[in-house]
C-alpha cells in the first residue's frame, strides 16, 4: 500500500477514534514517591511573552536532536506561503522526501503563512527527521471552510512517526473562533446550556502511536480543540512553548496526553480555555516542571472513568509552577462507575495566584444536572502535595476532596500548604468527604476534615487491577 494510501486509510480510522472513551488502562510501573522535598519555595517563573528553546541543560529524551543534514524547503515542491492556496498536497510530497532521506529537515520558512487542509503525516520514517517551522502554518478558516467529506475532528496527524523534532520559532495558527463559535458550544446557549447542530471541532495537532517525539520552541495559538494530543506515545520531550487562546474558548486544552508513557514538559507558558495539561487514562511516568498556566481550568489528571470505563493513572509529577486566575489549580477529576486506579502523584513546589479551586479531587464530576449516583469509581491513592502557596477566589474553597461514598481516597498527604484568600480576611475551610490521609505540617487552612489511618475495607475488588 502507498503511503498515501495508507495515510487515506488511517485518517478514516482515527476520525472514529479520537473521541472515544478508553476501555483499558492497565500500567505496570511503580514508583517512589521523592524524598526530601524542598521546604521553601525556589519557584521560577518562566520568561515572558514566549520562551526560548531551551539549552542543553533542559531535561532531555534520547531521539530526535541529530543535526539535520537535508533540508526539504516546502517551497520547492509547490507551496505559495500566501495564506490562501491550498500547500497541502506540497506538504505531503516534502514530507514523503523527507521521510525517506537519513537525517533529514522539513522547512517551513520565515516569512510566509501556509494554508494546509487535514491530513495525516505516517511513518515509519527514517532516522534523524526534523520539522522545523520557522514560518506560519494554518488551516482552513473555519467549519465553511472546511472540505466536504474530511474529518472534522483533527487538522494535523503525525502516525507511526518514531525520532522525530518538531521545532522552530514559527506559529501554529489553529484559527479557532467560528468553530468555538457553534451553536452547540455551551456559552452559546441561554445559562450555558447547549443549541442544536454539529459539534465536532479539530485537534490541531494530534500525535498517535509514536514515540522518541520532540516538540520545541514553538508558539501555538487559538486551536480549534485541544492544541496538542498525544495518543499511545512514548518517550516525548515537550519544552519551551507558548500555547494561547481566549479563556472563554471551550476545550482547548494546551497538551493532552492518554494512553502515553514517559512523557517531559518544560518550561513552558499556557494560557486558554480549558485545562493547561489534561491527563488522560492509560498514562503513567511524566513529568511536569517550570509551566506557567493560565487563565486555564488549572492542571488536571482526567477526567477518567466516563461511561463506566477502565483508567489508570500513575507516577505524575508537578512541580515548580504556576498557576494564575484560573478555575483550578492541581485537580484529580472522574466520573462515577469508572473503574482503575489514580496513584503516586505529587503536586510540588506550586505557586497559587487567584485560583478558584487551587487543591481539588472530584470523584464526582459530571457534565449535566442529574447524574445517577453510582458505586463503582476510580482507586485514587497516594497523592503528595507538598509547599503549595499563594491565594485563592473565595468563592471555594482552597482544598476541596470529594471522594466516592464506596471507594474513599487514601494516602493523601498534605506538607507545607499556605493558601489565603485573594480579597478579604475570612480564610474558608477545606471540604472532605471520605478522605483519608494526613497533615505532616502545620497546613493554612488546617484540613481538620481529613480522616486519619486507613479505611476498613474498600468494596471494590478490582482496584488495583492497573
Amino acid at each position: 500500500m502507498t503511503r498515501s494510501l495508507l495515510s487515506l486509510a488511517v485518517l478514516t480510522f482515527l476520525s472514529l477514534f479520537v473521541l472515544l472513551p478508553p476501555t483499558d488502562g492497565r500500567t505496570h510501573s511503580h514508583h517512589t514517591r521523592k524524598k526530601d522535598l524542598p521546604a521553601v519555595s525556589h519557584i521560577s517563573v518562566p520568561p515572558s511573552p514566549a520562551p526560548e528553546p531551551a539549552n542543553a541543560a533542559s531535561p532531555s529524551y534520547s531521539g530526535g536532536d541529530a543535526e539535520p543534514i537535508s533540508p526539504f524547503d516546502v517551497r520547492k515542491f509547490g507551496a505559495k506561503g500566501d495564506g490562501v492556496t491550498n500547500d497541502t498536497d506540497a506538504f505531503k510530497m516534502a514530507w514523503d522526501a523527507a521521510c525517506d532521506a537519513e537525517s533529514a529537515t522539513l522547512l517551513v520558512p520565515r516569512g510566509y503563512s501556509f494554508m494546509i487542509q487535514s491530513t495525516i503525516f505516517t511513518g515509519p520514517c527514517k532516522a534523524n527527521l526534523v520539522f522545523q517551522i520557522d514560518g506560519t502554518i494554518m488551516p482552513p478558516d473555519g467549519p465553511d471552510s472546511w472540505p466536504q467529506g474530511v474529518s472534522k475532528r483533527q487538522w494535523l496527524v503525525f502516525y507511526r512517526i518514531n525520532g522525530m523534532s518538531m521545532q522552530g520559532g514559527g506559529l501554529i495558527d489553529g484559527r479557532g473562533e467560528k468553530w468555538w463559535n457553534l451553536p452547540c458550544k455551551p456559552h452559546k446557549g441561554i445559562n450555558g446550556t447547549t443549541m442544536p447542530g454539529p459539534c465536532d471541532s479539530p485537534v490541531a495537532i494530534r500525535f498517535f502511536m509514536s514515540s522518541n517525539l520532540t516538540v520545541r520552541g514553538l508558539k501555538v495559538m487559538n486551536s480549534p480543540q485541544f492544541h496538542f494530543r498525544f495518543d499511545g506515545c512514548r518517550n516525548v520531550l515537550i519544552e519551551s512553548l507558548s500555547i494561547k487562546a481566549p479563556s472563554q474558548s471551550p476545550n482547548t486544552d494546551g497538551i493532552h496526553i492518554e494512553n502515553s508513557n514517559n512523557v517531559g514538559i518544560y518550561n513552558s507558558m499556557i494560557s486558554n480555555g480549558d485545562d493547561c495539561v489534561s491527563i488522560g487514562a492509560s498514562t503513567y511516568d511524566v513529568d511536569i516542571r517550570n509551566i506557567t498556566c493560565g487563565p486555564s481550568h488549572g492542571i488536571s489528571i482526567g477526567s477518567l472513568g466516563v461511561r463506566n470505563s477502565h483508567a489508570c493513572v500513575s507516577n505524575i509529577t508537578v512541580t515548580d509552577s504556576v498557576i494564575k486566575y484560573s478555575d483550578n489549580g492541581v485537580r484529580i477529576k472522574t466520573w462515577q462507575g469508572g473503574s482503575g486506579a489514580v496513584s503516586h502523584v505529587t503536586f510540588n513546589n506550586i505557586h497559587m495566584d487567584t485560583v478558584r479551586n487551587p487543591i481539588i479531587i472530584d470523584q464526582y464530576y459530571c457534565l449535566a444536572k442529574n447524574c445517577a449516583n453510582q458505586t463503582s469509581a476510580v482507586y485514587v491513592s497516594d497523592i503528595l502535595y507538598s509547599n503549595i502557596k499563594g491565594t485563592y477566589d473565595a468563592r471555594s474553597p482552597p482544598m476541596h476532596f470529594g471522594c466516592s461514598d464506596a471507594i474513599p481516597c487514601t494516602n493523601l498527604t498534605l506538607s507545607d500548604i499556605e493558601l489565603l484568600p485573594a480579597q478579604g480576611q475570612f480564610v474558608l475551610n477545606p471540604f472532605c468527604w471520605n478522605a483519608y490521609g494526613i497533615m505532616e505540617t502545620l497546613t493554612i487552612p488546617p484540613a481538620m476534615c481529613l480522616v486519619e489511618g486507613m479505611p476498613e475495607k474498600i468494596i471494590q475488588t478490582d482496584v488495583d487491577h492497573c
